[in-house]
């Protein structure tokens, strides 16, 4: 097999998890700023901020409509190109509802690329590598958080002007991203099942690996014949009911866990503890860097241990970690202390591990190569349309009723997922996606 030719195509296609996560978390470095300049309520902020999060939505809706027709390279260079747009358009804004609109293009970006990037990345990995290579994706979307916060705290807080560079510097891995995407194949199952490109479809599976490739064509193949109806009809049929309620539900878990919250408002949390704003930012560094390593901890373990057991680990430090946290501001105990932090530090370690760096894999990995854009789309859209809804009505409630109502809500969701993953979600480790298609669909 030629690791390094798979690999050098998922680290590019894994990019866009890198834009994903800088884009998603750059935003709270400048929000607070944001505000002020413009005289913003505590709605408004949250509409801005949530902005992003309506275009992901509409960008993971429709992401596998173009990635179906036009393929996964062709979707994954425009979504580039808007990542870049948005860049450049956010960090020169004249106004608050041009800030909006870049900020709703750059969703579209990273939506779509929810959509594209795993999907291409499980199609072109070998079975034995698939959920390590995926989740490189999710490794990616923590290192751009990671380097938003760092790039916000050394930058020096959204004050005069200064979260325009916070908002302009995504440019420069937007424009490598545009190049960097050009150099990888088109998709194999994709030029098979779509297209009917049979010959270069088998030229990339030699690449990837030359002594399988008649069995991943024969397998391709037939799985191309047992699934007829492919339009969204077809989708939602009935024959497809099994995956999608385990990816609508997944989705929804992942982010009824709090973690967008977190991600976008970290230093406004920090600062209710009393934490000053060099401080605050400073340990939503601390936040990224947490992610980073317990990220990467999954990626080493999801093809070893599995991807249910990644998930029980997750759930039960969810459990713990928000319980707690919710414990603390209702006792009084999140103010003046490190109480808070340290509790976030073990959430944010607990989502890494778990569905972190399960979701994106587990999901591109449950629908049959006929379906799989729209099943994407349907588990990411689920993902963005809770993200935006938690997002935007965070400030408001934390406003009104303060962190202890709030994280006691989000422990409540993540006992609902631990009983979830126990009785509903199957394992995907090792098994390649053709194999699994007919575990789907079994009766």
């Amino acid at each position: 097999m030629n690791h390094g030719k798979v690999l050098f195509w998922s680290i590019t296609v894994a990019l866009g998890g890198f834009l994903f996560g800088f884009d998603t978390a750059v935003i709270s470095g400048g929000e607070q700023a944001i505000q002020e300049l413009w005289g913003l309520s505590d709605a408004m902020i949250g509409q801005m901020v949530a902005m992003a999060l309506y275009g992901t939505i509409i960008g993971a809706l429709l992401g596998g409509i173009p990635a179906d027709r036009w393929g996964r390279k062709t979707t994954l260079f425009w979504i580039a190109v808007l990542y870049f747009i948005s860049a450049l358009g956010s960090a020169l804004a004249p106004g608050i509802y041009s800030l909006m609109f870049f900020r709703f293009i750059g969703g579209l970006g990273v939506g779509a690329s929810s959509v594209a990037a795993p999907m291409y990345i499980s199609e072109i990995a070998p079975r034995e590598k698939r959920g390590q290579l995926t989740a490189m994706f999710q490794f990616n979307i923590v290192l751009g958080i990671l380097v938003a916060y760092f790039s916000n705290w050394l930058i020096g807080g959204g004050g005069n002007g200064n979260w325009r560079w916070m908002l302009g510097v995504e440019a420069f891995p937007a424009a490598a991203f545009v190049v960097m995407i050009l150099f990888v194949p088109r998709s194999p199952r994709w030029l098979i099942v779509k297209r009917g490109l049979v010959d270069e479809a088998r030229r990339v599976l030699e690449i990837i690996n030359p002594a399988t490739v008649e069995e991943h064509l024969a397998a391709i193949h037939a799985s191309h014949s047992r699934t007829t109806s492919s339009g969204l009809k077809g989708f939602f049929s009935g024959r497809f009911n099994r995956p999608i309620v385990l990816a609508f539900l997944f989705a929804l878990f992942n982010q009824v866990s709090g973690i967008n919250a977190v991600i976008y408002y970290a230093p406004r949390i920090f600062s209710e503890t009393g934490m000053g704003q060099s401080s605050a930012l400073l340990s939503s560094v601390g936040i990224g860097l947490a992610n980073l390593v317990f990220t990467m901890l999954g990626l080493a373990l999801i093809d070893r241990m599995g991807r249910r057991f990644l998930m029980y680990i997750g759930s039960f430090g969810y459990i713990v970690s928000l319980s707690l946290v919710s414990l603390a501001f209702y006792s009084g105990a999140a103010s003046g202390s490190l109480l808070v932090p340290v509790l976030l530090f073990v959430f944010i370690a607990a989502h890494a591990i778990g569905q972190g760096a399960v979701i994106w894999v587990f999901i591109s990995e449950i629908f049959p190569n006929e379906v799989r854009s729209f099943g994407n789309s349907l588990g990411s859209g689920t993902h963005w349309v809770f993200a935006a809804l938690i997002a935007g009505a965070f400030p408001f409630f934390a406003g009104k009723f303060g962190g202890g109502p709030i994280f006691a809500f989000f422990a409540l969701m993540m006992v609902l997922q631990l009983l979830f993953v126990w009785k509903m979600m199957p394992e995907t480790k090792g098994v390649s996606l053709e194999d699994l298609e007919k575990q789907m669909m079994r009766e």
